[in-house]
This record gives C-alpha cells, structure tokens and sequence, in this order.
C-alpha cells in the first residue's frame, strides 16, 4: 500500500480552489475517465459495521437488479452470503449514504488474490432503483478507479452481463477496452501511475466524505432523540387527559 502525502495548508488550498475543475482518476488522466467536483456526491469507504446496511440495500434490489449485479437470480440467501464473505481488509466497499443513513449505492473494488495478478483488481456497483440517473455508478467507478491507481493497481476489470447496457456504458467513458463473449462481456481499463494530484484529491475525498458521515450521523441522532421526546411528551398528555376524566 503507498504511504499517503502529508500535504501543506497550501496544498489543501490550491485543491479546494479546483472544486469545480475536473480531476483526472482514469486510464488517460485527461481524456476518457474524468470526474468533477462540482456536483460532487460523498462517497465513503465501508467497514464491517455497515454489512446491515449493506444487506439492507442489495435485498431491496429488483429480481432484474440483482441479475444484472451478480451475474444470476441471486436469492436472499445467496446476498446474505455475498454480504457476510465480504473482505474489508483486503478490498475496498464504497458507499453512498442518504441522510437516514441508508445505503442507496455500493460499490465493491475487489483486489486480485493471485500473486501472478497482484497489480488487477475487479470492480462490481450496485444502485438503488429510485436513484438511479444521478450518475451515481459512474461516480462509483471513477471513485473507485483513482482509489485503485493510488494504491498501485494498473489495470480494473468488469465482468458483466451483456445486457447489462449501464455498467458497459460507463466503462467505455471510461476509455476501457470492452470484449464481448455471447451473454458475458467483460471490460478492461488501463490505469497509470499514482501521482501527487490523485492521491490529494483521493485524500481530500475521504475527508470530506467522512465529515458527511458525520453531519448525517448527528442529524439521524437529533431526529431519533426529537421523536423520543415527542413520544414522552404525547404519553404525558395522554395520561394528563385520562387523569382528567370522571
């Protein structure tokens, strides 16, 4: 794993000035798989604490969603599988959170076990139905691509469905290499060497991600304890006007 720069306030400044320039995170770092700031969507790495809502997002998947995201009629049984088999110490789980807290778009960068492919890693995305076309699996990807190249991957892999139209789509942006194989296709994309700009802007993501988090930790919380209170003070009432009866 490449050991993360310690960066000026300067630093922090100058990418800060840049939130609504593009940021280079895929196979050309200027042509093809670019991503921007403005607009920008909170995408947060998840840790084994998040498999309830993990689970919760993949179960409330159409039968025809599940299909395209596994590759087969998962059931379940067989997501519940999927969720308790994730590795978080070996892969990266990205996450998009609503402000319940709810996990409404995953997705999982999976590295190569075999030492022969140890520089590859695989990369699956999942989005809920009423969220779809905000572009959030295209963030998705190119979130997980300039996390991928700043930890020393050269090259992601997609194995999907040939049907599945939205995940080869947001590969070929991306400048990937698609081949396509009867009901498989499967889709390559070349990514370069980290450098100073793709880890700042990865470091800088994951910061203010995680303040997101947060904010939305603490409004759910208010909101939780403000219905708690509402509660106590609906009982109150209640039992006030039963006392109050002949």
């Amino acid at each position: 794993m490449n050991s993360k720069p310690n960066p000026s306030p300067g630093f922090w400044q100058q990418l800060w000035r840049r939130w609504v320039s593009p940021v280079a995170t895929g196979a050309s770092a200027g042509a093809g798989a670019k991503s921007s700031w403005h607009g920008w969507i909170p995408i947060r790495s998840l840790a084994p604490r998040h498999r309830p809502r993990i689970l919760k997002h993949l179960l409330t998947l159409k039968p025809e969603d599940r299909y395209l995201r596994f590759g087969y009629p998962a059931t379940d049984e067989q997501i519940a599988r999927y969720v308790d088999g994730l590795n978080f110490e070996r892969d990266e789980i990205f996450g998009v959170f609503n402000r319940r807290l709810e996990v409404v778009a995953m997705a999982h960068l999976a590295f190569s076990v075999d030492p022969q492919w140890a520089t590859c890693a695989e990369f699956g995305v999942s989005v809920a139905s009423h969220q779809r076309g905000k572009g959030l699996g295209a963030r998705l990807f190119n979130h997980a691509v300039m996390h991928a190249r700043n930890e020393g991957v050269s090259m992601i892999f997609i194995h999907a469905l040939s049907e599945n139209v939205a995940m080869l789509k947001i590969a070929r942006h991306a400048g990937a290499t698609v081949q396509r194989d009867g009901s498989e296709s499967e889709a390559f994309l070349s990514l370069p060497e980290a450098n100073l700009d793709s880890q700042l802007s990865g470091l800088m993501q994951e910061q203010m991600a995680e303040l997101d988090y947060q904010l939305k930790m603490q409004a759910h919380q208010f909101r939780e304890w403000l219905t708690t209170v509402q509660e106590i003070r609906q009982g109150v009432r209640d039992a006030r006007h039963t006392s109050h009866k002949p």
